[in-house]
């Protein structure tokens, strides 16, 4: 028997500066329907907040609207899908209004369709499920993410994104400069489950200090 999810969030939570939504969207559940009726389900534990008011150069919206990018000139509440160095996927949600914002989903953690999701990988029945979507090209391999999926609203439709559970264990969120990038490295915008073994990057604080998921529930 599968455990519900809360409920699906609003635009609103995505109409947010990337920084917000990037740090509350840890320990937030991605869900995936498939059209033979399984639902993936998985924990997200890593992301990272990208913005374009001119501050940021790591950001793909920094140098206007491109084909490629015009998706986070849009409406929050959908995923902005590319392909990274012609090799691999990244997913990110767009957020805010203006400027064009996006959070890049870099890691999360199995919960329902494990078995699909290492199929999709091509990875071994038994291989750990830390392995399996760890890093934003294993996350959209995992899932089946492609750019056919470019534009998708996680407000309606087979992709959705959900609160904590009431029961989840409290958490703390560690803060670092982002990882993979060589501009604007100095910004502390990547946010991960501190200690988990399914974040990518390193799993301790970088940049600045914590704060438990637990602490922030309650304000």
């Amino acid at each position: 028997m599968t455990r519900p999810v809360a409920e699906r969030l609003s635009r609103s939570f995505f109409r947010r500066s990337s920084v917000i939504v990037a740090r509350e969207l840890i320990g937030c559940y991605l869900v995936r329907e498939l059209k033979n009726g399984t639902r993936l389900v998985v924990r997200i534990v890593e992301t990272e907040a990208y913005v374009g008011d001119g501050t940021d150069p790591a950001s793909h919206a920094h140098n206007g609207e491109t084909p490629r990018n015009r998706v986070m000139f849009g409406p929050p509440g959908h995923l902005y899908v590319y392909r990274s160095y012609g090799v691999h996927f990244c997913a990110n949600i767009v957020c805010g209004d203006r400027p064009p914002q996006a959070v890049l989903l870099r890691a999360a953690e199995p919960v329902e369709g494990t078995w699909i999701m290492r199929r999709n990988r091509g990875v071994e029945r038994d291989a750990p499920p830390a392995s399996i979507l760890r890093g934003p090209g294993n996350f959209c391999k995992g899932l089946g993410i492609t750019l056919v999926d470019n534009g998708a609203s996680v407000l309606s439709g087979p992709f959705s994104l959900h609160g904590p559970r009431k029961d989840d264990a409290p958490f703390e969120v560690g803060v670092s400069s982002r990882i993979g990038i060589s501009k604007a490295v100095e910004h502390p915008y990547r946010f991960f489950v501190l200690d988990n073994v399914h974040v990518s990057g390193p799993r301790k604080n970088g940049a600045r200090g914590r704060a438990s998921r637990k602490e922030r529930r309650n304000g």
